[in-house]
């Protein structure tokens, strides 16, 4: 898995030219998350790629005008596809209930 972090200003289509690279390949996106970033607007995408899918995803992004910066990287993408436990509860709680 690979994260992208992409800051765009927010000009009519820019969030679809940027998706639809990545839909035009036919990759699988495992996480897509588009926020207001200062002046701008930063889209975060996990998807499953190849180094040759990388360097062809960046090279369009990067010649899609409104788009200002292109980040990559490994790290957080184990992170934030894994499960996520239930806010407020605790699991030894629960283990020692059904003993």
């Amino acid at each position: 898995m690979q994260v992208f972090t992409i800051r765009y200003r927010n000009t009519q289509g820019t969030l679809m030219r940027i998706l639809n690279a990545v839909s035009r390949r036919g990759l699988d996106m495992a996480s897509v998350q588009a926020a207001p970033a200062g002046r701008e607007h930063a889209v975060t995408l996990i998807l499953e790629v190849n180094s040759k899918q990388v360097g062809q995803l960046r090279r369009e992004w990067h010649a899609i005008a409104d788009v200002v910066q292109v980040d990559s990287g490994l790290a957080q993408a184990a992170e934030w596809t894994g499960p996520h436990p239930v806010a407020g509860v605790c699991i030894e709680s629960r283990t020692a209930a059904r003993a």
